[in-house]
């Protein structure tokens, strides 16, 4: 290889340098030790090393010619390829005084002169890009468009709602507006105090101030990673409020002497919206969460399919009333219709277009069924995923079987990877109906008297 020189013992990598890169680099013609004595690792290095060359002049040129952003993930890279970690002056300024001397160190030239094009990234005086905490949600949207693609309008709402709050929580909590960049340990701390008072004076839950501080450090987490920071500060690690009085929350069932005796009485849902009642008998005999039922396009309805079930997947489309985001990963699964829920799927073969990518379900129906003591004291219609696992677990079924009928994590329940294939379909009907309810003769058919 021409570009290969040996000099004394070690060779070197002799090339030209670009023309495009003329502005930032004096040299015409450069020379790279490969620290190698022998020619074939010299070989093997030479490509890699010309790349990693050539990577950062490119990083020196945005740093001179690009965007405020482009400027702000040069100086990070070139600062790497230095050795070093990229700091803001103001950062470095709290420095310890030997790591400021290595840095001016490295920015001298042989005639003692700071390296114009790297003095900049290694001294931190380049202008961080500016945000303010009120233009963030609507950048981190921007970040999140491929991860949250299958997010309805509904399910987007859902999302931006809450982080919206934390960022406006925040900004009352600094009485100000700043930017993001400035946002540091000290100003999270005054967020959590903000919290505090409120807990103490309102009587607000210390679950919600989590969430805020949670949100934010996600958020922040996105911003640093799109300026590609190696080392982005974390102000929210370890802030919490912590209530070692508060007892641990558990969602109660809903008995099944409760269902079968009152909710499967003859009329007992009369006043109820058909929509509405069908969602509840599809919940009885599934354990799927109520957004699973009610957000389900007509195409995961398989009723015609030998063993008629449900798809509870992500959906991808042009059309947001069809698009669908499921929980996680694990959530996604095939569910088997028996009983009452194969009834009440057979009324909507085409879904149920009242309630999809709405929240207005779960209230519409536990205020029925409160104003008509249709519910047990402390219990809502979420307890019916929690009773379908029980009537599994009083069966035998392992928490394995459980948690694929359920579309829990087998990871986490296990501690480690999953092998094999998942359960199948035809399984898991058998395990539904090992533990269906009788099917009242009322809510077969067309239940028009439900």
């Amino acid at each position: 290889m021409d570009n290969l020189v040996r000099r004394g013992t070690t060779w070197y990598l002799k090339r030209r340098v670009p023309v495009q890169f003329a502005k930032i680099e004096p040299r015409k013609i450069i020379w790279i030790s490969l620290k190698t004595d022998s020619q074939s690792l010299a070989r093997i290095r030479a490509n890699t090393i010309w790349a990693e060359q050539v990577a950062l002049w490119e990083a020196k040129l945005l740093g001179r010619d690009g965007s405020e952003v482009d400027k702000y993930r040069a100086a990070q890279q070139i600062a790497s390829a230095h050795g070093f970690t990229f700091q803001h002056l103001s950062e470095l300024q709290s420095a310890p005084l030997e790591d400021i001397l290595e840095r001016v160190e490295a920015v001298a030239t042989p005639d003692g002169k700071p390296d114009a094009e790297l003095a900049p990234s290694l001294l931190g005086n380049v202008t961080a890009p500016s945000l303010k905490l009120s233009g963030l949600v609507e950048h981190v949207q921007r970040l999140t468009a491929h991860d949250n693609r299958f997010k309805s309008p509904e399910q987007m709402r859902l999302w931006l709602n809450p982080r919206k709050r934390a960022v406006g929580n925040l900004i009352k909590a600094l009485g100000k507006d700043c930017d993001v960049i400035a946002v540091g340990t000290p100003e999270a701390r005054r967020h959590r105090k903000w919290w505090q008072a409120k807990i103490e004076q309102e009587g607000q839950s210390v679950k919600t101030a989590n969430k805020d501080f949670h949100y934010l450090s996600g958020m922040l987490a996105r911003f640093y990673d799109d300026l590609d920071h190696e080392d982005p500060p974390r102000p929210y690690a370890g802030v919490a409020i912590r209530d070692r009085h508060a007892s641990s929350s558990r969602k109660a069932e809903v008995p099944v002497e409760w269902i079968t005796e009152k909710w499967f009485a003859p009329g007992a849902f009369n006043g109820l919206n058909a929509e509405a009642r069908d969602i509840l008998l599809m919940s009885i005999e599934t354990g799927c969460r109520q957004s699973e039922i009610y957000n389900l396009p007509a195409s995961a309805l398989k009723l015609d399919h030998p063993i008629p079930h449900i798809e509870v997947v992500n959906e991808a489309s042009d059309d947001p009333d069809t698009r669908r985001e499921v929980k996680n990963q694990s959530s996604q699964r095939q569910i088997p219709l028996v009983g009452v829920a194969l009834e009440a799927a057979k009324r909507h073969a085409e879904g149920f277009p009242r309630y999809r990518n709405k929240s207005s379900y779960s209230a519409t129906v536990n205020k029925f069924l409160r104003e008509n003591k249709l519910l047990p004291e402390g219990v809502t219609i979420g307890g019916l995923r929690h009773s379908w696992e029980s009537r599994m677990k009083k069966a035998g079924y392992d928490t394995d079987d459980r948690g694929e009928l359920m579309g829990h994590s087998l990871k986490g329940r296990r501690g480690r990877e999953v092998y094999g294939d998942s359960m199948p379909l035809a399984e898991r009907r058998e395990i539904a109906l090992s533990v269906m309810l009788d099917v009242p003769e009322h809510l077969m058919g067309t239940a028009e008297n439900g």
